[in-house]
């Protein structure tokens, strides 16, 4: 059969890097930064972030081919914010906002699923 490995989307291979990091060489203060096995969802989520300080001058981000599970984003900071900075600054950004998200779901749900059980 054809079809890659139902794993192949997620699981790193031997000796493979989650995130690489690239200077741009032809724009100053920018940098290209490739995160293996993601996908749109990821990629949209983190450059979002990056729009959102003000440091940024432009973030953007493609999936070079379909069966090439990798995201690939570009990062123009103003001097002297470095785009790897920006870039862990959006990580943990998000990373608490998902995890507010996260609290308030368990506690609306905590709630629901108490009103029901009083209801019996």
């Amino acid at each position: 059969m054809n079809a890659p490995a139902s794993f192949e989307p997620f699981l790193l291979a031997d000796g493979e890097k989650k995130i690489s990091f690239e200077k741009d060489t032809q724009v100053p203060n920018a940098a290209i930064f490739t995160l293996n096995r993601e996908d749109h969802t990821v990629g949209n989520m983190i450059t979002c972030q990056l729009l959102k300080d003000p440091r940024v001058l432009f973030a953007g981000y493609k999936a070079p081919h379909p069966l090439e599970h990798k995201i690939v984003i570009r990062v123009h900071t103003a001097h002297p914010a470095t785009p790897v900075d920006v870039f862990v600054s959006a990580l943990k950004d998000l990373i608490s906002e998902i995890s507010n998200i996260e609290e308030q779901f368990r506690t609306d749900n905590a709630i629901s699923f108490c009103s029901v059980g009083q209801l019996h």
